[in-house]
């Protein structure tokens, strides 16, 4: 990254960009996540610190442990997927886009994982160009 920011404009920037995301350290402990009052996904605040197979459904507790275990023997950086998901009891399902990106260092060492996770219903339905201002 280049420059430095203060931790309020960070905060400010991790709770500002169009997702929510967690993140796990080495260990897949939960470190921390934004958006915590909105999240399609809630969590109680007494998951932090935690190991994160305690977040995720039975269901899909195999597959995340398969990602999560590839990131760490450098396998892989990335992985995505997409769901529809009904929220706020609506009629039609949305479209939810689930990443997992790999945190490495400089020399790429495994430090943790980021799982994003966004509502690109809206995305889906642009068309043509918007330009700046229009």
């Amino acid at each position: 990254m280049i420059g430095e920011m203060s931790k309020k404009i960070l905060e400010a920037v991790l709770e500002t960009i169009p997702m929510e995301f967690s993140v796990l350290d080495e260990n897949d402990k939960v470190l921390a996540w934004n958006k915590h009052d909105t999240r399609i996904f809630k969590r109680t605040k007494t998951v932090v610190g935690r190991d994160v197979r305690n977040c995720h459904p039975p269901q899909s507790l195999a597959k995340v442990e398969a990602i999560l275990s590839e990131m760490k023997a450098g396998k892989r950086d990335k992985a995505e997927f997409w769901i529809d998901l009904k929220l706020h009891d609506q009629a039609n399902a949305d479209k939810i886009l689930i990443q997992y990106f790999a945190l490495r260092d400089k020399e790429r060492n495994y430090l943790g994982c980021l799982e994003c996770t966004q509502n690109i219903q809206y995305l889906q339905s642009l068309k043509g160009e918007k330009r700046l201002l229009d």
